[in-house]
């Protein structure tokens, strides 16, 4: 049977996409370089433990466990899925799954929040992005799998679960949250001042780009027919799907290339291209791209390829620096592995890898508006991360080396700032969110001619 490959762009901890069909592993290790010796090993320590640990333990669990271990040394981001899983990313990919609604990676075998999906428990409980998830419900969480804290953190709806949280150097406290069928709403929108719209996307999910296209022009229609500037808003979110992040930068681009992947097979090397005809906009409507630590991997793809095709103005605060993709190769009856198999590149074959985007425009959140004593987030704090492998139009510059985009004035090592509080994003309160409205306005007018003072010619003597 042929195998199936799910490209993953995200950091949550459970892969979302569609689900392929299986791919039955062979008996034969002719090609992989694996000695029976290996495998003896393997099989005799197993036994070892079946027969002589303190508590019986079956082959099976052993057997997950040493899949598990195997694949999470290699980066943050592969893992194995046992078939219980496996079967639970399937809810992850329709955008309803039960449980506190936070997406998480990990910190020295901690584990680490990236963002709560607005709207969910988590959110209203107050968890922010860069809390350190210390223990649940009394029990540590430390050196357990993502895919362990995501099934413990699950459970009925309407039950509880209390989490202990650190957040930078306060003394770890806890929260009780009630668990809920998680509904994700990942697009939302307003039409602000000015004929200004604001598209908020918390992540990049299957129905992302229906619900996108469908709330931009809602508010073309709002504004009469015509928006003099818009907000995509890619703060907090942690990424999705591929697929669905060249679709929605394609909304703003007439035609050509989005992103490039790089990997080590024939098939993990190619360009993702939108075609022509396909803008929302018209191409001289000005657009902002509000990013922050949390915007990872697929926001990353769309900030990257809107500022190389010089199509957006980004702002806020540095990326969180996720470049790499994720396949989903399932194992016939025995789950799936999530393995890293490339590396994804800016139009101008700029690595995002543990680099992050720099925006054009820094804007930092005020101090009050930031989480306080919150974790800076990026990739390069998460253990085993990739070093960034350079551009792919010029030698590998090293892992120090800048990615920023040509001309930005912060070109250099990146700077990463404290998020902004969940609760502020979007609302009148929201400082970022003032700036990049702001700027559209100054741009449309400037434009347009709109708000000068015309200019009469003096009498002649």
């Amino acid at each position: 049977m042929r195998k199936s490959r799910l490209l993953v762009v995200g950091v949550v901890a459970a892969a979302l996409g569609a689900l392929p069909v299986a791919y039955a592993i062979g008996a034969s290790n002719a090609s992989s370089g694996l000695s029976t010796q290996d495998l003896a090993l393997i099989g005799g320590v197993i036994q070892l433990v079946q027969r002589d640990y303190v508590h019986p333990v079956s082959a099976e669990e052993l057997t997950d466990d040493a899949l598990k271990g195997m694949l999470t040394r290699l980066d943050p981001h592969s893992d194995y899925m046992n078939q219980q899983e496996f079967e639970e990313t399937q809810s992850d990919i329709s955008g309803k799954f039960g449980g506190l609604g936070i997406q998480i990676s990990e910190q020295n075998g901690v584990p680490k929040v990236i963002s709560p999906i607005d709207g969910t428990p988590a959110a209203k409980a107050g968890i922010q992005p860069g809390d350190l998830i210390v223990s649940i419900n009394g029990k540590t969480t430390q050196g357990q799998s993502l895919n362990k804290i995501v099934s413990i953190l699950r459970g009925e709806p309407n039950t509880k679960v209390t989490i202990s949280i650190l957040r930078g150097t306060k003394a770890p406290f806890d929260v009780s949250i009630t668990r809920q069928i998680i509904s994700v709403e990942s697009v939302k929108s307003n039409l602000e001042a000015n004929n200004i719209g604001y598209v908020r996307v918390t992540e990049f999910g299957e129905s992302t780009p229906q619900d996108f296209k469908k709330a931009v022009n809602d508010l073309k229609q709002k504004a009469g027919g015509h928006l003099n500037g818009l907000v995509l808003d890619l703060r907090n979110d942690p990424g999705g799907l591929l697929t669905s992040a060249v679709s929605i930068a394609g909304n703003f681009l007439e035609g050509g290339k989005v992103v490039t992947i790089r990997g080590r097979r024939s098939d993990d090397q190619q360009g993702f291209d939108v075609p022509a005809g396909g803008m929302l906009l018209p191409q001289q409507t000005p657009i902002v791209v509000l990013i922050n630590g949390a915007s990872a991997s697929a926001s990353e793809i769309v900030a990257g390829a809107l500022q190389d095709r010089h199509r957006a103005t980004i702002m806020g605060t540095q990326s969180f620096g996720k470049g790499s993709v994720q396949t989903v190769i399932p194992l016939k009856g025995h789950g799936a592995l999530r393995l890293t198999t490339a590396l994804y590149y800016t139009p101008n074959g700029r690595s995002i890898q543990g680099q992050g985007i720099t925006p054009d425009d820094v804007v930092e959140a005020p101090k009050d508006q930031q989480v306080v004593g919150g974790l800076e987030l990026s990739e390069n704090s998460l253990q085993g991360a990739f070093s960034n492998p350079g551009s792919l139009n010029t030698p590998a510059p090293g892992a120090g080396a800048s990615t920023s985009a040509p001309g930005t004035k912060d070109a250099g090592k990146p700077v990463y700032s404290a998020p902004i509080k969940i609760d502020l994003i979007g609302t009148p309160n929201d400082a970022q969110l003032k700036a990049a409205m702001t700027f559209l306005d100054k741009t449309h007018k400037s434009t347009t001619g709109e708000g000068q003072v015309p200019q009469t010619q003096a009498p002649k003597p």
